[in-house]
């Protein structure tokens, strides 16, 4: 689904909501399968941008909460989240705590902003589920899966919650409201 490839977009997008903020915190399962490259695709989507990256690590709830504590003794002007099972498990409680600290966040998934996180950029579910039932299909009708090409998300959501910027103090670009798929008022 392109997660890792994802984070220079989403690095784009917390500038342009926080343009102030030049140290963005990184929310990283540490024993996630692919972090090492997440965290390398970040440090370098993070240097192209003149931003610092500070990754935080946390595979347990209460590695989450003394990461965003964390996040706020660095004074970080914001936080991305990785993708991870354990975090999406967690969403209410990092919603939670992104507005209890007055963070702003971009999630990976839409349904962290649907739960009143911020702003969340990913490909589109619905998108690879439509394009999964189609190679159902194909398969069905005889063709061979070895034969069917690999195909990456070519559809992407951009999700934006009005009520939390609002309750950030926050005002959304319009640059970001243009491009935006979604957006939660």
């Amino acid at each position: 689904m392109l997660t890792a490839a994802l984070m220079p977009k989403r690095l784009e997008f917390l500038s342009e909501l926080v343009p102030q903020g030049t140290t963005i915190g990184l929310l990283v399962n540490p024993t996630h399968s692919t972090a090492a490259q997440m965290i390398g695709e970040a440090q370098e989507a993070a240097r192209a941008k003149g931003l610092q990256l500070a990754v935080l690590n946390a595979k347990t709830e209460s590695e989450v909460d003394a990461a965003f504590a964390t996040l706020v003794q660095l004074h970080a002007g914001a936080l991305a989240v990785l993708p991870d099972p354990l975090f999406l498990g967690r969403r209410e409680q990092l919603v939670a705590l992104a507005a209890r600290h007055a963070v702003p966040v971009i999630y990976p998934l839409r349904e962290f902003a649907d739960s009143g996180g911020l702003i969340s950029y990913a490909a589109s579910f619905t998108a690879a589920f439509h394009l999964l039932g189609i190679y159902a299909g194909r398969v069905l009708k005889g063709e061979k899966p070895a034969d069917l090409p690999v195909q990456q998300p070519t559809t992407f959501e951009l999700v934006v919650n009005l009520k939390t910027a609002k309750a950030l103090g926050l005002t959304v670009p319009p640059s970001i409201l243009a491009r935006a798929d979604e957006v939660i008022e």
